[in-house]
């Protein structure tokens, strides 16, 4: 085990910053050595020498002048123990650090803008300034397990023109607040990207960066490649599943596939398929990345719960994508939690969803399935107002926190008014980081508060009931029914899965009717419910 000693230096009395140095070396795994306040300059080496340091951090948060002088007394009876090898950090306020970086002597300087994971990060075995690490993992799990046990941020960008996307996503990476950049490409790459008599010189832009060759792609990935190395995904399209996705791996070095199950076809106008063909279209997408080792996750839920769908097709629907994933052979799932889905549910009801979700795909998972937990705010939750936005995206993630997730998609607060721009990104991630902090210090948790447990056994018993309802469908001889195209195609011809939105649909009925309950669940209204018992018609 490596030691790590640590104090505020000369005259210097300020010792929270130090002691959160040790708590998070502590987490790496170190041996910490607490000097404390006031310490002469002889005492911290003579310390150092004692405990055999491998790293002494120096804290000094006073006047720069005077830090400038202490600083340098100290790198230079520091000397012999520098070229020993011993590392040396220094701590404090930005205008001190300033001048402790011109020493050339500390091997990371970090000034208190950074985060807890990037100062984590260093201590993890990274080496640089404390802003420019040598090695960011680039695959997901070996960055999940990396910044540990801070989850991975992950963000949507994408704006109307290449060159303002390439330039937003140097700024981005340059920040080093985001792990993983979600390229959001327009329309009419995601559906004719290999089809350009297909493709729409008007609605070029149109809810994206309007890529149209593997060199654009290449490009903004090359953008990436500063900072801290974030990851890059995209959509998987809704045409041209395979040829997307060998693309996609050759250019950006695709982190994970988001794949849908039921959507992204003619149910919601956003591609060709009927909503069968789709179905085994994704399944052999789903199948085409675990051959590969790639995490797949399923945007499927949210889709229901934005439509207003009851509580439990969200989580019906959340249970039907792990087990496709799973019968497709994908061996690391990313379950994606969307909140505030629809927007008028209670905390209380959102969360209870989500652990009934987590407990049911629990029951999937094994050495050949792993399932990695992504929490996000709903895109429908977010008010016009910014300093309302702000405040929403916060306390939301905060409460996502709760289920200890892996990764943190976070929603840009100006969602609800214009794309993110590039400084709309870095401070959202900023203010969902903060929350994180703030969290992992030690949150209260209201996952056993008795409502929310009640509600949750309730969700996960509808859900079972539900789920034979749709195996009840599937032909005779259907060897998997909830992994049958023709079943799950049944399932929304019958009203099983439906939504009050999908009125007037070719594919979904639309008959259900749904409403906000006194607990702030969302339940089967009239005329499908009878006493909190589900009653749905089919045929």
């Amino acid at each position: 085990m490596k030691t790590v000693v640590a104090g505020a230096l000369g005259e210097c009395v300020h010792v929270a910053g130090v002691s959160n140095f040790l708590r998070l070396a502590e987490q790496a795994g170190w041996r910490t050595v607490f000097i404390g306040p006031a310490v002469p300059v002889e005492r911290f080496l003579e310390v150092a020498q004692e405990e055999g340091a491998d790293l002494v951090g120096v804290s000094y948060r006073l006047t720069p002048e005077n830090g400038e002088r202490l600083l340098a007394d100290f790198a230079e009876a520091a000397d012999d123990l520098h070229e020993q090898g011993v590392k040396f950090a220094f701590g404090g306020t930005p205008p001190v650090t300033e001048r402790a970086r011109k020493l050339g002597f500390f091997d990371a300087s970090f000034d208190g803008t950074e985060s807890n994971d990037r100062v984590l990060a260093y201590l993890q075995g990274e080496r640089g300034n404390g802003t420019k690490p040598a090695n960011y993992p680039q695959s997901t799990i070996a960055r999940i397990q990396r910044k540990a046990p801070y989850p991975i941020l992950r963000h949507h960008f994408g704006l109307p023109s290449m060159p303002a996307t390439l330039d937003g996503i140097r700024q981005i990476a340059a920040a080093e607040v985001l792990d993983v950049i979600s390229l959001g490409i327009d329309q009419d790459a995601q559906e004719n990207f290999f089809h350009p008599e297909r493709q729409n010189p008007r609605k070029q832009g149109a809810g994206g960066v309007p890529v149209r060759s593997p060199e654009d792609y290449a490009a903004l990935y090359a953008a990436s490649r500063t900072g801290n190395y974030p990851l890059m995904r995209t959509y998987s399209g809704t045409d041209d599943f395979i040829q997307l996705a060998e693309m996609y791996l050759e250019t950006i070095n695709i982190a994970w596939a988001a794949v849908p199950l039921l959507w992204f076809n003619r149910m919601d106008g956003r591609g060709p398929w009927d909503l069968e063909g789709s179905i085994h279209e994704h399944q052999e997408l789903m199948a085409w990345y675990g051959q590969r080792g790639i995490p797949v996750e399923l945007n499927e839920p949210h889709h229901w719960g934005m439509r207003d769908a009851p509580d439990v097709v969200f989580v019906t629907a959340a249970y039907l994508a792990a087990y496709n994933a799973r019968a497709c052979g994908v061996g690391d799932y990313i379950a994606q939690l969307m909140f505030n889905s629809p927007a008028g549910l209670s905390d209380a009801m959102d969360l209870a969803k989500m652990l009934a979700i987590l407990e049911l795909i629990a029951e999937l998972e094994g050495p050949d399935f792993r399932i990695w937990r992504q929490t996000r705010t709903g895109l429908l939750g977010y008010p016009v107002d910014f300093d309302l936005a702000r405040a929403h995206l916060a306390t939301s993630v905060y409460l996502q926190m709760v289920l200890k997730p892996h990764i943190v998609h976070v929603v840009g607060y100006v969602e609800a008014d214009h794309a993110a721009t590039a400084a709309d990104v870095i401070e959202s991630c900023k203010l969902a980081r903060r929350a994180i902090e703030n969290a992992l210090r030690g949150q209260p948790d209201p996952t056993h508060d008795p409502t929310v447990q009640a509600r949750k056994h309730e969700l996960i018993q509808e859900t079972r009931e539900m789920l034979a309802q749709i195996e009840a469908l599937a032909s005779p001889g259907t060897p998997n029914p909830l992994a049958d195209a023709a079943t799950l195609t049944a399932a929304v011809h019958s009203g099983i899965l439906d939504a009050p939105q999908l009125g007037s649909n070719p594919h979904g009925r639309g008959e259900i009717v749904t409403r906000i309950d006194g607990r702030g669940a969302c339940v089967i209204g009239e005329p499908h419910s009878s006493r909190g018992k589900i009653k749905l018609k089919q045929g």
